[in-house]
């Protein structure tokens, strides 16, 4: 299996999954131009892409979305409750019924060879959910945009082998930047995004012996910088309780504006 970021932060997002036989997007936060050329800096096309998973209905996952869909007739997958949503978002413009499907959390379903398992999250949107891809030897997540994590997250996590993971904010930098007080707030709530501490605290929950790498996704432009989410994380991994160090594998940092390489798992 492999993952390649598109595009990860608060101005847009866009992830590549997939096997050899079937790739697919989670969200299409920018636009489709951009996603075209992201997808051809790894050898692959819009066209070739299997579906759409959608998280949630914020601009930032879904900007590109009904381009894409109008354009090359992909199907686009997504809670009920997200579907209704995007569908009330006068700037993705009309999509065609036939193309959305209904998910609901904690069931799996197939894309190709790929098998997807929704994950409930906690986030300010109508019915968000991170996804998880699995063949019969490897696991892939993309998990963003939770305030906090819980028991049942974890267990989804366990055997995972490639993991983007919400790396969103610096408490300090948050606490004493310009956002306007409620907006800090909604950030910090159980509803809004994980901080680097937690994205670390996280992390060390679901390490084992075979885990191969950690991407750090979904980084604010203006409450955190790469080195200091990827030093965080690597420190909170080091003095958790579990028997990893932060260097023992691999963590990227998924650039905002940039294509990433193709990690493989």
């Amino acid at each position: 299996m492999e993952l390649c970021s598109i595009a990860s932060g608060s101005s847009g997002n866009c992830i590549c999954v997939g096997t050899q036989g079937s790739h697919l997007l989670v969200d299409a936060g920018i636009s489709g131009k951009r996603i075209e050329t992201g997808l051809n800096s790894v050898g692959l096309t819009t066209k070739e892409m299997k579906a759409i998973l959608v998280t949630h209905e914020h601009i930032d996952h879904i900007a590109g979305l009904g381009v894409l869909a109008r354009r090359y007739g992909l199907p686009i997958y997504g809670t009920l409750g997200t579907l209704e949503a995007v569908k009330a978002v006068k700037s993705v413009g009309r999509i065609d019924d036939e193309l959305l499907h209904p998910i609901q959390p904690e069931h799996d379903f197939q894309i190709g060879d790929l098998t997807v398992h929704p994950i409930s999250i906690s986030h300010d949107a109508a019915d968000p959910v991170a996804y998880i891809m699995k063949t019969d030897s490897k696991k892939i997540g993309v998990i963003t945009d939770l305030g906090k994590y819980d028991e049942k997250i974890i267990e989804s996590l366990q055997g995972i082998d490639l993991l983007l993971l919400e790396a969103n904010h610096d408490v300090r930098m948050l606490q004493t930047g310009s956002y306007p007080y409620p907006l800090k707030q909604r950030i910090l709530g159980d509803r809004g995004h994980l901080s680097n501490v937690l994205s670390g605290q996280l992390l060390g929950r679901v390490l084992h012996d075979r885990f191969g790498a950690v991407i750090l996704g979904h980084l604010s432009q203006e409450n955190n910088l790469a080195e200091l989410a990827y030093e965080t994380v690597r420190l909170e991994v080091s003095m958790g309780e579990n028997p990893y160090k932060g260097d023992d594998f691999p963590i990227y940092v998924a650039k905002r504006g940039e294509a990433s390489q193709m990690y493989c798992a």
